[in-house]
């Protein structure tokens, strides 16, 4: 008997053009489409093409026009500020919105121009973004507080007619002014800005360039409102800059429409939450997450978005979010794992959750970084709720394998997302781009033509596009992970491909041997590096953060946890070294930077990583690598 998720998977793939034609009726269209599905341009694929539609519009006006006018759009809630908590209405969100987009149109912003938001997270990096989209105009979020030299590529890149900032962000413990690096990437850049909008935060407050710049206030206080301006479906909504392995950056193109039935579909599919619920995305505006879901899907769907200024833990402890869900009445939680560890390593016994009330709380999604075990049952232990591994990627802006809680839910497999989400046809493929059979590891890839929402092509780089995603694997999408999919159709993100390594002729995921070392009782985290062996190849070296108040010998974890990998994955894994760590190096995103890690091993010369939260980790990291011998000479004959 097929369930509902088979029932719309299977139809996902044999009749695209329905099934998404379908889901695209809860889609307000200014026009509607020719074809649901181009595919005249292979491999650049088009969905809904000439439609016309605005994704401001089905953000905000439909829902005032269809009674949630007074209903809660936006929960602002900022700790780092005091615990500040600001609600906008969904009349009040649009009604700032369309002041905001006059503000921008004032300035000479119209459709198709682009405009930077290099913004905290504060409702006014929301109102932005709306705002560009509600004229059509292309918006690129960076993260704020990066880099001038980062800020300056972008901004030569996408050429922006006006940057939107503000005067400074906010973390526990430090302000961060973001006005000089602004001033110095825009020296950088060879692309002239016009206009800097500058929010002025009183924590900071800022001094204005002449000529150039303009406090967010005054815009706002002289600015008539802007309706919303038909796009094409097809036309970009936004550029999200990722990590290229050239170091330039790629600048990732979302479309209007095909980006709006998507996301529109998932918030019940997949997260099985309804008009009206509180919907709470602990991520950043600057990364995909934000984007997808604080942003976009929650106000599509009529849902109350939270945004968080603040952390996990240390605003002000590690019952940060237990409050924020207790306080708002979150349904549902979409988070990283890199969270979960840093409350668990806090709070390992989860006794600040006693001081809450989670009735409310219906389910837990993790995404990110791959969810070890040991994390996945702590929350559910402590939680009581289904906690929902789901992996997707900035390229694809959507999962592309979930436990669809709207449509069937399945049984949790511990280190498993569970199945490809419909539309996706996931495949895995060794080198000669073949299928692998069940269990076996290959390169995880996705059948073209991609499901609408992701990437259609990179932003005025389409060769760059090919080179990157499609070239390796002809007709496929690489998604540059590796893993398998069992006898059930459970799909395993194991690594990066880049995280197979090869020990004496043998394929060994460094992520198998971070989930043993991750079941440890008195480990928070860990990763798994292979560093260079003139013996092996390579050899894999563990890394291990400690839980809080642990105060046995470091020597005993180690051996114990080198044993516990031997024993499960076998002597194959050549597993020997392991080394007990205060923290992991990561980006502001919660990834760990294992790559960075085993050029510090193997002695190579590195790019420090624009997105890193904090460079001191890595000569913590150089100097634990240094007790074992590496990070100075290769290792000789392990």
């Amino acid at each position: 008997m097929t369930d509902r998720y088979q029932e719309a998977y299977a139809k996902s793939l044999a009749d695209p053009d329905g099934f998404w034609g379908e889901a695209a009726q809860d889609i307000h269209w200014f026009k509607t489409w020719d074809t649901v599905l181009d595919k005249s341009n292979p491999p650049f694929y088009r969905w809904f093409r000439g439609a016309e539609t605005n994704t401001c519009y089905n953000a905000l006006d439909r829902h005032v026009e269809a009674g949630r006018a007074d209903q809660a759009a936006l929960i602002y809630d900022s700790p780092v500020t005091g615990g500040t908590v600001r609600t906008f209405t969904y009349r009040e969100l649009r009604d700032a919105v369309a002041k905001f987009a006059g503000g921008l149109a004032s300035l000479g912003v119209a459709k198709g121009d682009r405009v930077i938001v290099y913004m905290p997270m504060v409702p006014e990096a929301l109102i932005a973004v709306l705002a560009c989209a509600r004229l059509g105009a292309v918006h690129s979020v960076v993260f704020g507080g990066f880099a001038a030299n980062e800020l300056a590529v972008r901004i030569d890149d996408a050429k922006p007619k006006v940057i939107v900032s503000a005067s400074c962000g906010i973390e526990a413990g430090r302000v961060i002014e973001y006005c000089p690096l602004l001033d110095q990437a825009c020296h950088l850049a060879r692309h002239n800005v016009e206009k800097c909008v500058i929010l002025n935060r009183p924590e900071a407050p800022s001094t204005l360039r002449t000529g150039r710049d303009i406090y967010w206030q005054d815009l706002v206080a002289g600015a008539q409102p802007h309706d919303c301006v038909p796009v094409a479906a097809t036309d970009p909504l936004y550029i999200l800059y990722t990590s290229g392995t050239t170091g330039e950056p790629k600048g990732v193109i979302r479309d209007n429409g095909g980006h709006l039935v998507a996301l529109k579909w998932s918030m019940k599919n997949i997260y099985d939450v309804d008009p009206g619920d509180v919907y709470w995305a602990a991520s950043d505006v600057g990364w995909v997450v934000g984007h997808s879901y604080i942003i976009y899907a929650p106000l599509f769907h009529g849902c109350t978005t939270i945004l968080y200024e603040g952390k996990p833990v240390g605003t002000p402890d590690a019952g940060a979010f237990w409050r924020v869900i207790s306080q708002h009445k979150v349904k549902t939680l979409f988070t990283a794992p890199t969270a979960f560890r840093a409350i668990k390593r806090e709070d390992p016994e989860g006794r600040l959750l006693k001081d809450y009330d989670l009735s409310r709380f219906k389910a837990l999604f993790l995404a990110g970084e791959r969810t070890d075990p040991d994390t996945l049952d702590w929350a559910q232990r402590h939680l009581k709720v289904p906690v929902i591994d789901h992996w997707w990627q900035t390229e694809t802006g959507w999962p592309i394998a979930a436990n669809c809680m709207g449509l069937h839910a399945y049984p949790v497999k511990p280190g498993s997302p569970t199945k490809a989400v419909p539309g996706w046809d996931v495949r895995i493929l060794d080198d000669a781009n073949n299928p692998v059979k069940a269990g076996d590891i290959g390169a995880i890839c996705c059948k073209l033509p991609l499901p609408p929402g992701s990437l259609p092509t990179l932003w005025n780089a389409d060769d760059r596009y090919r080179d990157s995603y499609l070239v390796d694997y002809p007709g496929y999408y690489k998604t540059a992970d590796a893993g398998y999919v069992d006898e059930d159709g459970y799909l395993y993100i194991m690594s990066r491909t880049d995280d197979i390594i090869n020990v004496a002729g043998h394929r060994l995921s460094t992520g198998g041997m971070e989930e043993v070392l991750a079941d440890h009782p008195d480990v928070a985290e860990c990763a798994v590096v292979g560093v260079a062996d003139d013996l092996k190849g390579q050899l894999p070296v563990g890394f291990m953060v400690i839980n809080a108040g642990v105060e046995r010998p470091e020597a005993d974890i180690v051996s114990e946890a080198v044993q516990m990998v031997r024993d499960r994955i076998g002597p194959v894994a050549a597993f020997k070294q392991a080394v007990v760590v205060p923290r992991l190096p990561k980006t502001r995103s919660g990834k760990i930077l294992r790559g960075t890690m085993q050029k510090i091993a193997d002695n190579e010369e590195y790019k420090l990583p624009a997105t890193i939260d904090d460079p001191a980790v890595l000569s913590e990291i150089k100097a634990a690598l240094e007790t074992l011998g590496y990070a100075g000479s290769r290792r000789q004959g392990s």
